[in-house]
């Protein structure tokens, strides 16, 4: 009897009323160890350790079932708090958005979150706990590394090891003239990074770029601004398209133009107000001065401005927010224009060399000696898919995004030799309103864009002037400095002022020497910012966390 008496430890301590039961928990903190250990969560260590606690007090087992109830949606939210995915109050805040996306559309984003290599690495990790079960007490040390993590986490903030592009905004460049640049002088904590936050916008604010009105001497010529939603230097990088002939053609390419801002609808904002200086995310919803705004500022020096998109603009109001910037001509009419892609909301995508050449016939029939076309395209936005194929065929990954970007770049070179091959003199600026996360990073999954990172943001911006007289040739000028929109107001300025066209050849190097630069700050509600070659990242209004933007993959 002794002997039966002398059972398994496990089996004496499971009798015992008021044991402490963490049992099944111990795999839930586990795997998200792992998790973070991969760099795939951001971990609070505090919150998950005071989960922890509660989840080991001993109750009698009918309290325990209660406890395992409430745990249940507890354990959710903190795994949805651990996670890189918005606040749940943002994603309320964008449900009539979300609820625009096809059924196929919202489907394919929900299995983008589903990882074969990481269903595998969790797979192996809980097979490992369950040998490991029988050989060591797993809630002793799930224990003492959330302690350790708790501990380090309140001591020295770790950064987190987050794989994305290279590209960052921040290389020292051979053109450009710097304001002031941070530095951090106690350790980048939360109060100093907001001070120098604070301290740029407050820069920002005062900054400005006049817009001249040309001398009635110079030969006029037209100004083509093409907006492209979801065209970054990583999408470039990831589709293999570096080497496109468009990308060569350019008179001028900015290689670190920060189009700070991830979404279609701020980034629009942003272009619109480019004669001033950076302002915050909330800053894009508040009045600001009369010259701050591009397509005003150049009527006022004489240009007569068109409107064109490849879309009806319904989405997010994204036609209401541009009219809100000054643009108030009418929208170039899209009936009858072939619809070359249908849009992740199911509606129609015109044909970019459809629309841009009605336009060109449009432009023909004007006696305005200078046009400033305001032209917004979204070929490459996620979700896309061909209209020519019944039931509309998928575009979507890589293979998808390569396919259109080829079609939009060769589309545009058509465009340049179209315009060559006119009477007149023309300058197109191409500039992303940001960048598609084509292939995503262990902080978001392809497609999603809520952390305005480097990866995103980063874009490619060219300018070629376009001369149907001109015989010259020459390389491209790059300007390799950290630049934004107040950097393409200079130039465009600077044409106004001296134009580029004239009995003596082109020559870009004046026009981009000396351009102001812009220190990598990048927001939606989040922000991104880089000081002293590190990168800083804060949610909404809570703590800033070091984040180091790895160029391996």
């Amino acid at each position: 009897m002794l002997t039966r008496s002398a059972g398994p430890p496990s089996v004496a301590v499971r009798a015992v009323p008021g044991h402490s039961a963490v049992g099944g928990w111990n795999v839930y903190f586990v795997l998200k160890l792992v998790l973070l250990w991969r760099g795939l969560i951001d971990f609070h260590p505090v919150q998950n350790l005071g989960f922890f606690l509660l989840l080991a007090v001993p109750l009698p087992p009918a309290l325990r079932r209660v406890r395992f109830a409430a745990g249940l949606p507890l354990a959710v939210v903190l795994l949805y708090h651990d996670s890189f995915l918005p606040p749940i109050d943002r994603l309320f805040a964008r449900a009539g958005a979300l609820a625009d996306f096809s059924v196929p559309y919202a489907i394919e984003l929900i299995g983008r979150f589903v990882s074969g290599p990481v269903v595998a690495l969790l797979a192996g990790a809980f097979l490992l706990l369950i040998l490991a079960r029988r050989l060591i007490r797993i809630s002793t040390l799930v224990l003492a590394v959330l302690v350790a993590l708790a501990v380090s986490r309140l001591v020295t903030p770790a950064p987190l090891a987050v794989s994305v592009a290279a590209a960052d905004g921040g290389s020292t460049g051979k053109t450009g003239t710097a304001a002031a640049r941070p530095r951090l002088s106690d350790g980048g904590s939360n109060a100093e990074l907001d001070r120098i936050l604070g301290k740029f916008y407050g820069d920002e604010a005062r900054r400005v770029v006049r817009l001249p009105t040309p001398a009635a001497s110079q030969l006029p010529f037209d100004l083509l601004f093409i907006h492209v939603c979801s065209l970054s230097w990583d999408d470039i990088q990831a589709a293999g398209l570096e080497l496109h002939p468009l990308l060569k053609s350019f008179d001028i390419m900015f290689r670190h133009f920060n189009a700070a801002a991830s979404y279609s609808g701020p980034a629009a904002i942003r272009l619109n107000r480019a004669t001033c200086g950076q302002s915050s995310n909330d800053g894009l919803y508040k009045p600001v001065a009369e010259s701050c705004y591009l397509m005003p500022s150049l009527k006022r020096a004489g240009y007569d401005i068109n409107f064109a998109m490849n879309h009806d603009g319904h989405f997010d109001d994204f036609l209401q927010t541009v009219r809100q910037q000054g643009v108030q001509a009418a929208p170039l009419t899209l009936v009858g224009l072939p619809a070359a892609l249908r849009a992740f909301d199911d509606s129609a995508i015109q044909d970019d060399g459809a629309v841009l050449s009605r336009w060109r016939t449009l432009r023909a029939t004007s006696t305005a000696p200078r046009t400033a076309l305001y032209y917004n395209t979204i070929s490459l936005h996620d979700g896309n898919r061909l209209a020519s194929v019944a039931g509309g065929g998928a575009m979507n990954g890589l293979q998808g995004y390569r396919f259109r970007l080829t079609r939009l770049f060769d589309e545009l070179e058509s465009l340049m030799q179209a315009l060559a091959s006119g009477s007149r003199r023309t300058v197109v600026v191409m500039i992303p309103e940001h960048g598609a996360a084509v292939r995503g990073d262990r902080m978001q999954i392809a497609g999603l864009r809520e952390i305005p990172t480097p990866a995103i943001t980063t874009v490619p911006v060219g300018i070629r002037v376009i001369d149907p007289t001109a015989t010259a040739e020459h390389d491209t000028e790059y300007v390799d400095s950290p630049t934004s929109y107040l950097a393409l107001s200079q130039v465009i300025a600077r044409m106004l002022e001296k134009s580029p066209f004239g009995p003596v050849p082109f020559d870009p190097k004046p026009y981009v020497t000396g351009l102001p630069t812009t220190q990598f700050v990048a927001e939606n509600q989040s922000v991104v910012m880089r000081i002293d070659d590190r990168s800083f990242w804060r949610e909404e209004k809570d703590h800033w966390r070091p984040v180091q933007f790895d160029p391996a993959r």
